[in-house]
């Protein structure tokens, strides 16, 4: 296993990642696009997706959440995976802990942080 995942614009290093949730545009209407990676210990994984998930729709909703627009391509590295995202969000844990969310300028910041938090939600309460 890869001992980061690396968020990139532009073939430029935008931070070094635990764990990352690739919300594309198609997510609002298939909420099955959502993907996520981490380097963490995967059997708690899904409870830190849906951490994450919740804080960014929660802080939204109040006002706090900080969003970082970015205006080209974003790619998703994992050792020899990679997932360019053209259009959607990104919702990452760097590996100092800092929370950030990289969105596409256009994109419907509301709708992308829902389809997210639902997603989360259903996936763990699967396994309840």
């Amino acid at each position: 296993m890869a001992d980061t995942i690396v968020i990139q614009s532009a073939a430029v290093t935008i931070d070094d990642c635990e764990s990352v949730i690739i919300v594309p545009e198609i997510a609002v209407e298939e909420p099955g696009y959502i993907n996520s990676l981490t380097i963490k210990n995967s059997a708690h994984a899904k409870h830190e997706f849906h951490a994450m998930a919740q804080m960014a729709y929660f802080q939204f909703q109040d006002d706090e959440l900080s969003i970082e627009e970015i205006e080209s391509s974003l790619n998703v590295v994992l050792g020899t995976q990679n997932i360019e995202l053209s259009g959607g969000m990104i919702l990452c844990r760097n590996l100092s802990g800092e929370f950030r969310v990289l969105i596409h300028a256009t994109q419907d910041r509301k709708k992308l942080l829902e389809a997210a938090y639902r997603y989360c939600t259903r996936w763990v309460r699967l396994d309840i």
